[in-house]
């Protein structure tokens, strides 16, 4: 009985070794119409992971309207980079990095954004009449007084503070030193303080 049971074990083993055999094959046909630039096949590799990259992003997000924009940015992220995935992985392992990799971007644009404004709110002291004219700037009024900026400083103030990218990537992508990225935005920081102080008092 035992070898006839030893049989059995072996044909259900191998059946199941085929069914996932036939579905890498069918899933490995997509990606590379995905890769051939097929609208379709894009869409069905979406379908096919849209809702536990969505569960990933608002782990990390927290918020629902967020998590939302960083899985459409990771799937457009993914699919310009589709070239680049040779099978080493499982395409939602792949992926899953994308998405993590993006929401840590944003996590870290969004904190360094608050620390900006809160850097620039002024310190005790002043009557109430004076805290409301001298609140912190709203982002808009920094993405603003960016245009003012030199090319090269606002090109890393951007960077750092809206990208998500530390000096030393910075340092990377603009073929500079991580010493000459940090004092660039030092002096990108002081000069759109400078602006945002000099619109005020034209307004006062």
């Amino acid at each position: 009985m035992r070898p006839f049971t030893n049989l059995i074990v072996i044909n259900i083993a191998l059946k199941k070794l085929t069914r996932v055999a036939v579905h890498s094959e069918i899933h490995k046909d997509i990606i590379e119409r995905s890769k051939r630039g097929d609208a379709r096949a894009q869409y069905e590799l979406y379908n096919r992971y849209a809702k536990a990259m969505l569960n990933t992003c608002y782990r990390m997000m927290n918020n629902r309207e967020t998590a939302e924009d960083m899985l459409q940015e990771s799937f457009s992220e993914a699919f310009r980079r589709l070239d680049s995935y040779r099978y080493e992985s499982t395409f939602g392992a792949w992926l899953k990095k994308i998405v993590v990799n993006r929401c840590i971007n944003e996590m870290k644009r969004k904190k360094a954004e608050l620390q900006f404004v809160e850097d620039l709110a002024p310190f005790g002291g002043q009557t109430v009449e004076q805290e409301e004219s001298q609140r912190p700037p709203d982002v808009q009024s920094v993405k603003r007084a960016m245009e003012k900026l030199p090319d090269g400083s606002r090109m890393i103030f951007s960077l750092y503070l809206l990208e998500g990218y530390d000096h030393r990537e910075i340092a990377q992508i603009l073929n500079v030193s991580e010493s000459n990225s940090k004092s660039q935005y030092m002096r990108a920081k002081r000069k759109i303080k400078e602006i945002l102080e000099g619109g005020k008092n034209e307004n006062g």
